[in-house]
């Protein structure tokens, strides 16, 4: 739910980050049965058993609906676990990338899903947040290959709201702790709009540098292959190539020849201008 991929985060897998607590063998690399990847299996599997535990026994049953609770809660703290252990270790798995930010959008979205169709949270909220989840994983798609946008504290702070209020309404909670609920329920709709609205303005400003900075580099490059091509340097030493001897006498047989890339070198009065030819700006354009 931080917007990051939790076991995206970090490096190869080849090396630990200093200060970590699991021994060598654990992390000498990113295997798919890592200990990320474990509690994101961990995580995806309890959704089904989530909506099971609540809906029981028409989902009113405040029993069941404290077990309910109880795996909402595990879904949620392995969300912290996982993507702890693949910060603090190089623990990256294509399965990681992609099974991480579906179990967080899953558990959550289960959640608020459910309890609208018990008729315990409004469908607008649901389909606030909702909405905002799903905008904003699309949207991080769309940026990727420009740039990553990091989890801000905002984002973090919009996952701990949404965790505490769900489960709150998980709960068969009466009198003022309803009326709390509702209001943290408030908080983090806010949270999740704002931080929407904060990822949405990063992503286009990330995207505008990177493809400024994009056609500033090809600007460099295309001038220089431009200068490499009309430099006299350059056109001497084709004219030298295709020459031969008789270019060295004044009006003599050899006082034009053609180099080897059809450049022509006309021999007056001792000096020998060179023309930069067609065939070598032809193949400073092919590079390009």
């Amino acid at each position: 739910m931080t917007g990051v991929p939790a076991s995206a985060a970090g490096g190869s897998g080849a090396k630990p980050v200093r200060g970590g607590k699991l021994g060598t063998a654990a992390v000498n690399q990113a295997s798919l049965w890592n200990i990320a990847n474990i509690l994101t299996m961990v995580r995806l599997l309890l959704v089904p058993g989530f909506v099971m535990l609540l809906l029981h026994n028409g989902g009113y049953d405040p029993v069941w609906r404290s077990f309910a609770w109880a795996a909402f809660a595990v879904a949620m703290i392995t969300d912290l676990f996982d993507g702890h252990l693949a910060r603090a270790y190089n623990l990256v798995t294509d399965f990681g990338k992609i099974a991480d930010p579906i179990a967080d959008k899953a558990i959550m979205g289960a959640a608020l899903v459910c309890l609208s169709v018990l008729g315990d949270l409004p469908w607008w909220i649901t389909g606030v947040i909702l909405a905002r989840e799903l905008g904003i994983t699309l949207m991080r798609f769309w940026v990727i290959r420009h740039a990553v946008i990091p989890a801000s504290r905002g984002g973090k702070l919009k996952t701990l709201a949404q965790g505490t209020a769900a489960g709150m309404y998980v709960l068969v909670l009466t009198g003022p702790l309803a009326t709390l609920r509702f209001w943290v329920m408030m908080v983090a709709v806010v949270l999740t709009v704002v931080t929407g609205l904060d990822y949405v303005r990063q992503a286009v400003v990330l995207r505008r540098r990177s493809l400024a900075a994009e056609r500033a580099a090809v600007g460099r490059t295309t001038e220089a292959l431009n200068e490499a091509a009309g430099s006299p340097g350059a056109g001497v030493a084709d004219a030298g190539a295709g020459a031969g001897p008789a270019a060295g006498a004044s009006g003599g047989p050899g006082a034009s020849g053609a180099g080897a890339s059809g450049s022509a070198v006309r021999v007056s009065g001792g000096s020998t201008p060179v023309e930069p030819t067609v065939g070598a700006r032809d193949g400073a354009d092919a590079e390009r």
